[in-house]
């Protein structure tokens, strides 16, 4: 009880912050002229979305409240109907705090965008400032919810299995948000950029380009709202599957202890964060995380020695933690725009489009090899260290290797808002007429931001890696507890290998899905930006005067998004049910390691290669290789538009994808034993 007492309190502590820092950010000034009003429409359309599709995901949620209400954790007419309510109403918890999730970040992030454009005309400090602590807003809130609403309903109830219920809900909102806003944002900026930068050659953020405020709206819907939700379900999901594995053994505190902790250790790393003058805003985003990663292993190994917990247990925890630093790491390798990478894309670009692509999807594939093999190694090494505990503890460890990964997310949620919030400031800068001195430090910011954004995504993915893992042994668990019997999958078994490679299939499915969902949606946006240059007089040569029809963008890129999202989902989630109801729970242990292996493989490899695109692209804006407007940059603009559904759509909702079909087997178990038609 003590230790989710402290969660509560930490949880408070991290709500306190977050207030101070939103307070602090708000109360910077707004630059004069249009500045204020430009950031108003693009607060406006954020809303407007979110509201649009908040109320096409309460259907969605209400109809999986009803199915919970009659099936889980057992059909209402067989077992205790108060159990399927408290699980109902856990789930429509996760879900209402996932979206709220999301909402603290279109809050923060639409006021801080516009301070950080200000703040720019001052230096670089204050600017920057601005975008770390309005990402640091989400991040503190979002784990503060997770971790607070965890330890209340277990403490609230006891029974491990109801956090499971809080985080499929939470699950599958973050799988439609990410989706959804990973459609809309690609939608416009890939729109954006082949009729502004490609046809026209005017620049990314000029304010004659219809479709440049939906594009700003899209960086916070997707990359704000949309990763807030993602990270917030990753985080439960590892809380879940830990206690679930944890709650046999007597070791439920451990959890809640490590949780807190780290959360506690995200709180003083971001209040340390600081840029000197004429330092560099990619190395203070790292330092950060440093430091908050050496603040966590240290608390959690004095928490250790003073309460005696088991030395074991917190080595597993400390290689995932390792494993999540190796990650990002590599990540930041493939691609910074001060690494060989970037630079090598950007020089073949000088050839074509076609050696862009080939050469940034290449060291797509290579960079997916060092995070696979640190989350095998973070797998393996976890499960041996706890081994010698005794039954249980193994998989116990692989759960607390993703429970160490996930333990500075408060930082890496900070450092991921950072991204759109000063690439939003960006284009506000350039479209309220700054100042060349204004744009030099927004690129930089900017440049630190999309390091700092693959870095995030290459870390959420991992530690869905880790936590899917934890998930998998959660379910044989389950399954264990109901019947008796420890499940082995091994592929000799048809039916294992039939729920395998179906598992292996979905994920590039759903990939698929949600980059052609982007194409055809791009491809009306592109139709109307013609229009307007067209029909629109004087628009074309930015007569005075003369404005554009954002809102015409907003709405085309809010219908597809919303018309597009949900196909994918339901595809991932049906074809788990299908597979558990023919091949029952032996099959499913083959889906989920199939769905496992092929989407940490394809989530890694289109945001690396996505965001390899971009960085080159920015290498040669640079002045690199001929600079703005010449044939190497015609193509690295393509590179990039290829790889914005690759890194933004598709790549980080796969590790959304594969957390949800994970918790769907694990709610399902009990259904897919009693009914299977191979099972």
């Amino acid at each position: 009880m003590f230790w989710q007492i402290f969660a509560l309190f930490v949880s408070l502590l991290a709500f306190l912050v977050a207030a101070y820092f939103y307070r602090w950010v708000k109360a910077l000034p707004t630059a004069e002229g249009n500045l204020g009003t430009i950031g108003d429409w693009i607060r406006a359309g954020a809303y407007t979305f979110l509201k649009t599709e908040y109320r096409v995901l309460l259907r969605f949620a209400g109809a999986v409240v009803v199915l919970i209400l009659l099936f889980y954790p057992a059909p209402i007419w067989q077992g205790n109907f108060l159990d399927n309510i408290t699980m109902a109403l856990a789930y429509i918890a996760g879900t209402v705090l996932s979206g709220l999730a999301g909402w603290i970040g279109i809050s923060i992030a639409t006021i801080a965008n516009v301070k950080s454009a200000t703040a720019a005309r001052q230096g670089l400090q204050t600017s920057f400032m601005a975008g770390f602590r309005g990402g640091a807003v989400m991040g503190l809130a979002v784990v503060g919810t997770s971790l607070s609403g965890a330890s209340i309903l277990y403490m609230l109830t006891r029974h491990s299995e109801i956090v499971l219920a809080f985080s499929f809900g939470a699950s599958s909102l973050a799988l439609f948000a990410k989706a959804g806003g990973g459609i809309f944002t690609k939608t416009a900026d890939i729109s954006a950029d082949l009729t502004g930068k490609v046809e026209l050659g005017i620049p990314e953020d000029d304010p004659r380009n219809p479709a440049v405020i939906a594009d700003n709206v899209g960086d916070n819907v997707g990359d704000v709202a949309g990763m807030g939700a993602d990270l917030f379900d990753s985080n439960i999901a590892s809380i879940a599957a830990a206690i679930i594995l944890a709650a046999p053994l007597g070791q439920v505190h451990l959890i809640f202890a490590f949780g807190s902790l780290g959360l506690l250790a995200s709180i003083i790393g971001v209040l340390a964060v600081r840029v000197k003058p004429g330092g560099h805003p990619g190395k203070a985003l790292n330092n950060g995380t440093y430091l908050t990663t050496v603040i966590f292993a240290a608390l959690t190994l004095a928490a250790t020695l003073l309460f005696q917990f088991e030395i074991r247990l917190w080595l597993a925890t400390f290689i995932g933690l390792l494993s999540g630093t190796v990650i990002g790491f590599s990540s930041e390798l493939f691609t910074s725009d001060t690494g060989k990478p970037v630079a090598r894309v950007a020089e073949a670009s000088q050839s074509g489009p076609a050696f862009t692509i080939i050469t940034g999807f290449s060291y797509g594939l290579i960079s997916t090899f060092p995070s696979i093999l640190g989350i095998a190694i973070a797998a393996v090494a976890s499960y041996k260290v706890a081994e010698p505990l005794g039954a249980g503890y193994a998989l116990l460890g692989i759960s607390l290797a993703a429970i160490g990964m996930l333990s500075i997310v408060g930082m890496i949620i900070s450092n991921d808002a950072y991204g759109p919030i000063v690439d939003n400031a960006r284009g506000l800068a350039e479209m309220g007429n700054l100042g060349d001195d204004v744009l030099e430090i927004t690129d930089q910011l900017d440049s630190a931001g999309n390091t700092a954004k693959a870095i995030t995504k290459g870390f959420a993915i991992g530690a869905a890696g880790l936590t899917v893992i934890a998930l998998l042994a959660a379910f044989q668990e389950i399954v264990r507890s109901k019947t008796g019997e420890i499940l082995s999958f091994s592929i000799l078994d048809p039916v294992v290998f039939f729920g395998l490679m179906t598992g292996v299939a979905v994920p590039a499915v759903f990939s698929a899905m949600l980059m052609m969902g982007v194409g055809r949606n791009a491809e009306r946006m592109v139709a109307e930006i013609h229009r307007q240059f067209t029909e629109i007089p004087g628009l074309r040569a930015g007569r005075p005067g003369v404005m554009p029809d954002y809102n015409r963008c907003i709405d085309i890129a809010t219908i597809g998004a919303i018309k597009e999202l949900i196909p994918a989902g339901l595809m991932a989630i049906l074809v788990t049910l299908a597979v558990g109801f023919i091949g029952g729970v032996s099959a499913i242990g083959g889906f989920l390691a199939g769905n496992i292996t092929s989407g940490l493989l394809l989530a890694l490899l289109m945001s690396n290669s996505g965001g390899l695109w971009d960085n080159a692209k920015k290498y040669i804006e640079a002045g690199h290789f001929g600079g703005k407007g010449s044939e190497a940059h015609k193509a690295g603009v393509i590179g990039d538009t290829v790889g914005d559904p690759f890194k933004d759509t598709a790549g980080p909702s796969i590790n959304t994808q594969v957390t949800v079909v994970s918790l769907v087997a694990s709610l399902s178990a009990s259904l897919f034993m009693a009914f299977s038609l191979l099972g």
